[in-house]
């Protein structure tokens, strides 16, 4: 697939919810990913979509995240996001092996280009996000680290935003 734009992609926050984090494996290099995606694509004007599962059960998408969020939170009970987007879809989020997977499949099976972000998505175990990530490079989904998203979006160093970016990266 070809390198991610600004232009061409729309960012999904998946199910980052106060009762779901805690038992989330790396769930702060998780959320802190997750925020340096938010904060870039805010910067790139790259559409932000968010996801809560159940938020009266598992509670609203956790105040680091939220708090940088364009527009309020998506609620669904299913664990495939039941969403349409008009172009390219970079993905985050959690639990990588249940509602990220069944999300990035339902979209490739809808004909979309797909990149997950490996360093912005858990599980509870370790071994089910690996899992999960295999399974979907598998199905033709790009496996993209939140660097490589950030400065695939910025495209050059001449960019008049290079060095907030490299600063969200640092």
């Amino acid at each position: 697939m070809p390198v991610l734009t600004a232009e061409t992609s729309t960012l999904l926050v998946v199910d980052l919810q106060e009762r779901l984090m805690p038992a989330i494996a790396g769930a702060d290099l998780v959320l802190a990913n997750a925020g340096r995606l938010v904060r870039a694509a805010t910067r790139f004007e790259v559409p932000v979509t968010t996801t809560e599962q159940d938020p009266a059960k598992l509670g609203p998408t956790v105040s680091p995240v939220s708090d940088l969020l364009p527009t309020p939170a998506v609620t669904k009970s299913t664990f495939a996001a039941d969403l349409s987007f008009p172009s390219r879809v970079v993905v985050c989020g959690c639990e990588a092996h249940v509602c990220v997977l069944q999300t990035v499949l339902a979209l490739r099976a809808s004909g979309h280009d797909v990149a997950v972000v490996a360093d912005a998505v858990g599980s509870r175990a370790e071994g089910n996000r690996d899992a999960a990530i295999a399974r979907m490079r598998d199905h033709g989904v790009d496996v993209v680290t939140t660097e490589m998203v950030a400065f695939e979006w910025l495209g050059s160093s001449r960019h008049p935003a290079f060095r907030e970016v490299q600063g969200l990266i640092k």
